[in-house]
C-alpha cells in the first residue's frame, strides 16, 4: 500500500510542471485575446482629448533655455580676509554693522580703559605699599566709599553693555519675513549642499576648487568652491541649516552669519545682503579630516540677474506663488481627457 501511495505522489510531482505551464499559457492567451477588445475604443475616446489639449500644449511650450549670468568676480577686501588684517571684516548686513559698532565703539573702549586702570592701580599699589616705603602697614579693614564705588561702577558698566547686547541677540534670531527667499543648506563630509524648495531647484553640491581653477577664475584658493550659493541682494533671506552626518557650522564673517548644522535638527538664520558681491566663508566646526576644505561662497546678485539665474537652473523665480495660476490655466486643457 505504501508503495502505491509513493508511485501516485511521484506521478503527480512529475506532471505538476506541465500543468502549471498549461495554466500559464491559458492565462497569457486569455490576456492576449482580451487586449484588442480593451484597446480598440481607446483611439476614439482619446482623440477629443488630444485635439483639445493640442492648443494648450502649444501655448505651454517651454521657452528657450535662459543662460546663467556670468560668474561674478570677487572684489579684494570685500567679503574675504586680507593679509595682515587684525580687525573684524567689513560688514554688509544690518546685524553685522550693529555688531561691529558695538565691538569697536563700546566693548573695546570699556575693555581698554578697564585694563589700563587696573594695571595702573596695581603698579601704584605695589610701589606705594611696598615694605621699604610702608614698614608699618595700616590696619584699616573697611572703607565704605571705596566699597560702594567698586560695587556700583561695575554694575553700571554691565548695564551699559547689556542693553545693546540684548538688542543684538534679538536681531540675530529675528524670524524671517513671509516673503523671504528660503534656501536649505546641508553640511556633508566634506562639502555643502544647497536646495531652493520654493523655486523648484533641486539640491546641488559645492566642493572646493583646485588651486589651478581658483587662480584661473581670479579667486582665493581654499575659499572658492566650484558652485556658489546664489542669493539676491537687497532681499530677505532665510537659510534652513542642517547636517547629514556630523555637526558642521555655516559661517560667513562679512555677513555676520554663523549657524551650526546639526544632524536631525533644522536651524534657521535670516539676513539681508546690502549690495551685490562675492562673500566667502568656511565651515567653523571641527567636522573631520577635511574640515579645512569646506569653503562657502555666497554670490549676491541684483534681483533681475538672480531671476535670470533661477531660470537658467530650470526654476521658477516667482516661487510657489505662481503655482495656483499655472494649475488653473492647465485645468481646462486637462478636463476633456476625462471623457
Amino acid at each position: 500500500m505504501k508503495m502505491v501511495k509513493s508511485l501516485v505522489l511521484a506521478g503527480l510531482l512529475a506532471f505538476s510542471p506541465a500543468l502549471g505551464m498549461t495554466q500559464t499559457a491559458f492565462a497569457q492567451d486569455n490576456a492576449t485575446a482580451a487586449a484588442p477588445a480593451a484597446e480598440a475604443p481607446a483611439p476614439v475616446a482619446a482623440a477629443p482629448a488630444e485635439s483639445a489639449a493640442a492648443p494648450a500644449a502649444a501655448t505651454a511650450a517651454p521657452a528657450e533655455k535662459v543662460a546663467a549670468p556670468p560668474r561674478m568676480k570677487p572684489t579684494e577686501g570685500i567679503g574675504m580676509p586680507m593679509p595682515g588684517e587684525w580687525t573684524i571684516q567689513k560688514q554688509f548686513t544690518d546685524t553685522g554693522r550693529q555688531a561691529l559698532w558695538m565691538h569697536n565703539y563700546l566693548l573695546m573702549p570699556i575693555i581698554t580703559f578697564t585694563s589700563i586702570f587696573v594695571l595702573i592701580l596695581l603698579a601704584w599699589t605695589m610701589f606705594r605699599y611696598r615694605r621699604a616705603a610702608n614698614p608699618t602697614p595700616s590696619k584699616t579693614s573697611h572703607n565704605t566709599l571705596i566699597e560702594v564705588i567698586w560695587t556700583v561702577l561695575p554694575v553700571l558698566i554691565l548695564l551699559v553693555i547689556a542693553v545693546p547686547s540684548i538688542g543684538l541677540l534679538a536681531d540675530q534670531y529675528k524670524p524671517a519675513p513671509k516673503d523671504a527667499l528660503t534656501v536649505k543648506v546641508t553640511g556633508y563630509q566634506w562639502y555643502w549642499g544647497y536646495e531652493y524648495p520654493d523655486q523648484g531647484i533641486p539640491e546641488f553640491v559645492s566642493n572646493l576648487q583646485t588651486e589651478e581653477k581658483a587662480k584661473e577664475n581670479g579667486e582665493p584658493y581654499l575659499l572658492s568652491p566650484d558652485n556658489r550659493l546664489v542669493l539676491p541682494a537687497g532681499k530677505p533671506i532665510k537659510l534652513i541649516i542642517t547636517g547629514a552626518d556630523v555637526i558642521h557650522s555655516f559661517a560667513v564673517p562679512s555677513l555676520w552669519v554663523k549657524m551650526d548644522a546639526v544632524p536631525g535638527r533644522l536651524n534657521e538664520k535670516s539676513f539681508t545682503i546690502d549690495k551685490p558681491g562675492v562673500y566667502y566663508g568656511q565651515c567653523s566646526e571641527l567636522c573631520g579630516a577635511r574640515h579645512g576644505f569646506m569653503p562657502i561662497a555666497i554670490e549676491a546678485l541684483p534681483p533681475a540677474q538672480f531671476e535670470q539665474w533661477v531660470l537658467s537652473q530650470g526654476g521658477n523665480p516667482k516661487g510657489k506663488a505662481a503655482t495656483p495660476a499655472t494649475t488653473a490655466a492647465a485645468a481646462p486643457a486637462a478636463a476633456p481627457a476625462k471623457i
